[in-house]
């Protein structure tokens, strides 16, 4: 494994310039590059937006969207609300098609057509923007939180791993929704009050800055960035390969 130079494993670390020069060492070199078969290599610095965190733009068609690319120790992945046909949806790559954001909220417990307008918000504008989202959730005959698990079950990626229980569509649906959908937000208990006023943000967003250009987020903006170090990138190389290497163990 390459070592970058005066890095806390490094020989170099802690020297001082006698001690560097007695070791045909430059007193002043940096360091914070690597040798490999004795070429000098360097990790550059990456630039990524930010996890966990709400980005609003504008798609191609000038409607506004909201992404989360949630990021945890167990895994990563990115939650999209998106408009069509004037009435909003959450897009997730582990739905087979986009699913009315109406119905994910019933499914995160919020069964009250009242309780929704609530969380999303309660202005002229914001409820006009919604009542298209409400009405298609009636159409689709889903009232409970029971109804609204078993239609997103019905369009769920198959997923399930070998030698694994098997699970009711219902019971899939809720674990996705707990672990894989917004993932860095908690999920205590099938406790999804947090997750589902969330996703009523995000939805908040995405209406607010429909047509408003000055409400969306500027991806060059370094407030919406991050620089991925050396260090980072490494590590996710190593959690790659260390995650490929026990899948192909077991």
């Amino acid at each position: 494994m390459p070592m970058m130079l005066r890095s806390s494993n490094c020989v170099l670390t802690n020297k001082t310039p006698a001690e560097l020069a007695k070791l045909n060492e430059c007193p002043i070199d940096p360091g914070g590059y690597f040798i490999t078969r004795g070429t000098e290599k360097v990790i550059l610095i990456q630039e990524q937006l930010s996890k966990n965190r709400m980005i609003v733009e504008s798609d191609k068609k000038g409607n506004a969207t909201c992404s989360v690319t949630s990021s945890t120790h167990e895994r990563k992945s990115k939650t999209n609300i998106v408009m069509k046909a004037n009435r909003y949806y959450l897009k997730h790559n582990t739905l087979s098609e986009d699913m009315p954001i109406v119905i994910i909220l019933r499914a995160m417990g919020i069964e009250s057509d009242q309780e929704v307008v609530q969380m999303v918000g309660s202005e002229e504008s914001v409820m006009v923007a919604i009542a298209p989202c409400l009405e298609e959730c009636h159409r689709a005959q889903v009232f409970t939180q029971t109804q609204a698990l078993t239609y997103i079950g019905n369009r769920i990626r198959l997923r399930r791993m070998w030698g694994g229980p098997k699970k009711s569509k219902m019971e899939e649906s809720r674990e996705i929704l707990a672990n894989v959908i917004l993932a860095h937000v908690p999920v205590i208990e099938w406790n999804f009050k947090v997750k589902a006023a969330y996703t009523a943000l995000m939805l908040r967003r995405v209406i607010l800055a429909q047509g408003q250009t000055l409400k969306v987020d500027d991806r060059d903006y370094y407030g919406n960035k991050r620089l991925e170090l050396a260090g980072q990138l490494l590590a996710l190389l190593f959690e790659d390969l260390f995650k490929k290497f026990n899948s192909e163990v077991c």
